[in-house]
């Protein structure tokens, strides 16, 4: 049966408040599996791939599993990545990538290079959809997933919203793409965004529309990597409400909600939702 794992980012547990004590790692890990996450989501860069294995008696302790996305800035920084995440017993590798040729042509390449370094690990990589990253901009993205049929995605359509300055209501040419890029993820992750704001608070009434929107685009990523993928594929969706800056904030520093309940409601709209389409299927086979 297949099957949806929810994860937390630990970057999202980061607090960057004033006069609030940063949680420890210890207290951080303890949280995330007392929810009931799945796993835990690293966030990587060669140079911090020291302090990164310094985690995994905690994963082991709290009985959560691992995964990254990781930050090669340079075209041999994968491997040491993918060492990393096999030491630590990673079961899917996001890759943003910081090599950003201006011409798509140019990054095919790229792309290419990285899934045979992935192949050589053994190790399921997925290349997500990010700004200031290879995969930057969707036009650029439709183009290079075009070019490189065996290339996969992982979906924070976040960024493309702020990236185009998406309107409301969608333009049917605006479904198409965004549709596009779901078809060929394998991830999704959990948060939402409006055409000026990269994370909003999904509680105001001012945002509705917004949430609306990525639950539907979530709701529809579920539905179609559940008809392409086998009966025991397992589809990770990642909870990842970033610190300020990401998070808006008042003129003390404070956030104008609270991202931790926020991200216990995005898992559950994300659970709700499986299960929806769960006894659809269901329903059917019956």
């Amino acid at each position: 049966m297949q099957s949806l794992e929810v994860f937390q980012s630990l970057w999202a547990m980061q607090l960057r408040q004033p006069n609030r004590p940063e949680h420890s790692q210890e207290e951080s890990f303890s949280m995330i599996a007392d929810a009931g996450f799945a796993g835990v989501c690293l966030d990587p860069a060669v140079s911090e791939i020291e302090d990164t294995l310094k985690l995994k008696p905690l994963f082991e302790k709290h009985q959560l599993k691992c995964m990254m996305n990781v930050f090669p800035n340079a075209i041999d920084e994968l491997v040491p990545l993918l060492q990393l995440a096999k030491h630590m017993d990673t079961c899917l590798v996001n890759i943003i990538g910081g090599v950003m040729p201006i011409a798509v042509d140019d990054a095919v390449p790229v792309v290419q290079r990285w899934l045979r370094d992935a192949n050589d690990f053994d190790m399921p990589v997925l290349f997500e959809t990010h700004r200031d990253s290879l995969l930057n901009d969707l036009f650029y993205t439709l183009q290079l997933i075009e070019m490189v049929p065996e290339m996969r995605l992982c979906a924070d359509l976040s960024h493309f919203v702020v990236n185009r300055e998406l309107r409301l209501p969608l333009r049917p040419a605006d479904r198409e793409y965004f549709e596009a890029i779901l078809d060929r993820s394998d991830c999704l992750q959990g948060r939402v965004a409006t055409r000026e704001q990269i994370q909003i608070q999904i509680g105001f009434p001012q945002h509705a529309a917004w949430v609306d929107l990525f639950r539907n685009w979530w709701k529809y990523g579920m539905s179609r990597w559940r008809e392409r993928n086998a009966d025991d594929a397992v589809l990770i969706f990642l909870c990842e409400l970033g610190p300020p800056a990401y998070a808006i904030t008042d003129s003390r520093g404070n956030e104008l909600s609270d991202r931790w309940l926020e991200a216990g409601t995005i898992r559950g709209w994300a659970e709700s939702t499986w299960q929806a389409l769960e006894a659809v299927d269901d329903a059917i086979v019956r």
